[in-house]
């Protein structure tokens, strides 16, 4: 009975891969573009409402808003992960698209409403747990790299020409028409996720799923962190995680007012900047991520990309010159791999009825340091004095400038610091479980098949041993 189980839930995996033919990869990658293609359009908006709502203390109240919603965000993504992994991921991908496009249209109606549902808007805004669980549904082990590679670079990609256009239309016919065009995108993206995209989570294992209440034990993101700890390998990816993205974090929400105000770039240069960075990383994570991954394997591969976001971020910390950022731009389009490599590497360890608790696992730590990165990042420009004193200077009027100094961008050097620790602590990353690990998981399974899915979807059920209540999150993916 326990082998006919089995061999119906693969089937039904194998019906959703193959004879149904209807969740595609490509479902991902059109529901990301269209999502950071809007936001990326208020690129130069963002910049003008900021620094006019508020005038004071512009960094250190950017990195309070966004550490609100990352801090949100963290809180929320285990109990989406695992609810998607019970439900289906349809639902909740028209969920987190939903409210993280929520506030785009009051950037016009009122600022302070949009810079309020930004915030709470870290609730759902956790689009790529959803997205990376929903391609683990649909992808064989051997291709998820490649296409988690590729959502990556569609991400990437949305940025390419999106700054750049919202520039040109704020400049010609100003930000009401870019607010508005944002907006009929967003609404586009909520209309595919409604009427095209399919569900990728087989039935079987989701209607076996409905009887098993989700506990708080699941829903507590301190409590996943807590169980991160029982397991060594899942611990170290996580404490990477958590030191390489706390920079990348406060630089995503703070980078563009630091080329405006510090490196005094022109809003078309900055346009022309997250173009080039952009192109450059769609290349890296879709041409160089899959050859890297063949040749060198997935750990050195996580360990080459922290590398280069090391030499990234020590050049911005001491770069005063607009060639020097426009040089470690490049560098940083490299750095881009790290982190499809390293949510490559945790697909290929866990179940597939847990690929969604272990991507939420991942987006919940991504989503701490998006709540405490742009704090931090605030924090250390306002510990610094760079504030933003002139936005549109005057004609015949010199633009106050910043004094250069030694070290121009402070908490670019912090984040240089904090990536050499992840890169100490990845080099200890095993590149399979260990044997008594794997061993544990595979005496479970064996043992206990009929009951292995109920006991994922909830911790309510009674565990046999002292060893089952430990067993680790994250399976050895050759089992």
């Amino acid at each position: 009975m326990n082998l006919e189980k089995t061999a119906t839930e693969a089937n039904d995996i194998m019906l959703v891969r193959s004879s149904h033919g209807r969740a595609r990869v490509t479902h991902a990658v059109v529901v990301i573009f269209l999502e950071f293609f809007a936001w990326g359009l208020l690129t130069t908006p963002m910049l003008t409402v900021l620094h006019e709502t508020f005038p004071q203390h512009t960094f250190l109240m950017n990195g309070l808003v966004h550490g609100v919603k990352g801090f949100l965000s963290f809180l929320s993504a285990p109990l989406i992960g695992a609810l998607s992994d019970i439900w289906g991921r349809k639902s909740f991908l028209l969920m987190t698209v939903f409210f993280t496009c929520a506030p785009i249209p009051f950037m016009r109606i009122s600022p302070w409403w949009y810079f309020a549902l930004i915030s709470v808007s870290g609730i759902f805004a956790v689009t790529f747990s959803v997205i990376f669980a929903y391609v683990a549904d649909i992808t064989e082990e051997h291709e998820r790299s490649t296409a988690y590679g590729l959502v990556s670079a569609t991400f990437a990609a949305s940025l390419v020409t999106s700054p750049a256009i919202g520039a040109y239309l704020s400049a010609q016919y100003g930000d009401s028409l870019v607010v508005l065009v944002a907006t009929v995108i967003a609404v586009a993206d909520i209309a595919f996720v409604f009427f095209v995209v399919p569900e990728s989570l087989p039935d079987k294992m989701r209607l076996t799923s409905w009887g098993f209440p989700i506990s708080w034990e699941q829903a507590d993101p301190f409590a996943s962190l807590r169980r991160v700890g029982k397991d060594t390998t899942v611990l170290l990816i996580c404490v990477t995680v958590f030191l390489s993205y706390l920079p990348e974090a406060g630089q995503y929400s703070s980078f563009f007012l630091y080329l405006r105000q510090v490196i005094e770039f022109s809003p078309a240069s900055i346009a022309a900047f997250i173009a080039m960075v952009g192109i450059l990383s769609i290349v890296a994570q879709t041409l160089f991520l899959s050859v890297l991954m063949r040749t060198i394997g997935n750990k050195n591969t996580v360990l080459l990309g922290l590398g280069f976001q090391l030499f990234q971020l020590a050049w911005y910390g001491f770069g005063s010159e607009p060639w020097m950022m426009w040089a470690a731009g490049t560098v940083a389009a490299m750095s881009s791999i790290t982190f499809p490599a390293v949510s490559a590497l945790v697909s290929h360890c866990a179940s597939p009825d847990q690929q969604g608790v272990a991507q939420g696992m991942i987006t919940g730590i991504r989503g701490l340091c998006n709540g405490l990165g742009p704090a931090l990042y605030g924090f250390i420009f306002f510990l610094f004095n760079v504030e933003l004193d002139d936005m549109h200077p005057v004609a015949g009027r010199p633009t106050q400038k910043i004094e250069k100094s030694v070290i121009p961008g402070p908490p670019f050097l912090f984040g240089a610091c904090t990536v050499l620790f992840a890169l100490i602590v990845a080099v200890f990353i095993p590149e399979h479980h260990r044997l008594a690990e794997a061993k544990t998981c595979s005496t479970r399974k064996s043992s206990s098949t009929s009951t292995a899915h109920a006991q994922s979807a909830s911790p309510l059920a009674t565990p046999t041993s002292d060893a089952e209540d430990i067993e680790p999150l994250l399976q050895d993916s050759s089992m």
